[in-house]
């Protein structure tokens, strides 16, 4: 009964919002049906699977691996006492996944481990046209790939500011789950920064969005998206012990993808920059022994000679709270930042130096 009256409490909400709708469009000029979804902050997913699906494409990869085989050879018995014999033999396998269309021109962004290692890449967009793909790049660090096909006039997806997402706002997966072409699943962002060691690589860049939209095998290089149908992430890893969605997705920030996407257009490979600083997370026990107001920021214990924090005299010590006026309070979150910018570029510094606010600029360096 409890249930029941849970469900006729949501109907007559919903009815309710439509009526006052109903009223306020007799007084007011029409407005497109998009809009009014957008301004209504409405869990109408329409407007966003329209604009997105037709830009993500299912990716299948031919991979040709050495398999050992083993066979008992009775010659080599009798002599040697040893009758068993191995060889390599050559197979192709497939592997399949998702990746997004970023320019009407074919440049397509997936994950590296799609494509890892493929002796051929097929594309397949949402109409069925199928294109062979050439790899311009890949960075394993933050598992992303850049390719292209021969194409013009295609669907592409813009690219939205991943800073200005915030927890808790509604979000779309769009991928092609276990084969499964344009398939789309919903969710809202339920973390930012996350750094969990998933793609299991040492000098690995993790800063995933979190989100419980269904993710599942397949749907990796696939799109993560806002309401407003604008590409904030794509989606890479689940956590999982089965191996199926659990309600743990994770996808690469679009800021991070806008430059290695970058990079790989026109370098083949990516250019970082470092601040050239050692740092640690802030505890409580940490604000209390260096008498700090709050955890807020990260802590700097050792600035590297001739890096751009020495040459811009960051002391050691120091609280680092913002760059460029984004928060800084995790290791996740400051290698996100860097990893938008370029050696040359200069940044604005907030720091925290004897609880006092200071601004540094940085000339950041390769």
């Amino acid at each position: 009964m409890k249930n029941l009256k849970f469900i006729l409490v949501i109907i007559t909400g919903s009815t309710l919002i439509s009526c006052v709708g109903s009223n306020d469009k007799k007084n007011a000029p029409s407005t497109p049906y998009n809009e009014i979804q957008l301004v209504n902050h409405s869990t109408d997913f329409v407007y966003a699977a329209e604009q997105s699906i037709d830009a993500v494409v299912h990716i299948k990869s031919k991979i040709i691996q050495n398999s050992i085989y083993r066979y008992y050879d009775p010659f080599s018995d009798f002599f040697y006492g040893n009758g068993y014999k191995y060889y390599n033999k050559p197979q192709e396998k497939n592997a399949s996944g998702s990746g997004v269309i970023i320019s009407d021109d074919g440049y397509i962004v997936t994950n590296n481990h799609v494509i890892n290692d493929a002796t051929a890449i097929e594309v397949v967009l949402n109409d069925k046209r199928v294109y062979e793909a050439e790899i311009l790049g890949v960075d394993p660090t933050t598992d992303l790939a850049l390719l292209k096909i021969n194409a013009n006039e295609l669907k592409a997806i813009n690219l939205a500011n991943s800073d200005d997402v915030k927890v808790g706002q509604w979000v779309i997966a769009v991928g092609n789950p276990f084969n499964l072409n344009s398939t789309v699943t919903a969710g809202i962002i339920s973390a930012k920064a996350r750094n969990l060691n998933l793609l299991q690589n040492p000098h690995a860049i993790e800063s995933f969005l979190q989100t419980d939209a269904a993710i599942n095998a397949g749907n990796s290089g696939g799109a993560l998206v806002s309401i407003k149908g604008e590409l904030i992430g794509i989606n890479t890893a689940i956590q999982s012990n089965t191996g199926s969605y659990t309600g743990y997705g994770f996808a690469i920030p679009s800021n991070m993808v806008k430059k290695i996407v970058s990079d790989l257009k026109k370098y083949g490979q990516v250019k970082r920059a470092f601040i050239g600083i050692q740092i640690t997370e802030i505890n409580s026990d940490i604000s209390r022994k260096l008498k700090l107001k709050n955890n807020d920021g990260i802590l700097i214990t050792k600035i590297i000679d001739g890096g751009a924090a020495s040459v811009g005299g960051v002391e050691e010590l120091d609280v680092l709270i913002a760059i460029e006026g984004i928060t800084i309070n995790s290791v996740a979150s400051l290698q996100e930042q860097v990893s938008k910018y370029s050696p040359g570029d200069i940044v604005q510094c907030r720091i925290i130096r004897n609880n006092k606010e200071i601004e540094i600029t940085l000339d950041l360096t390769e």
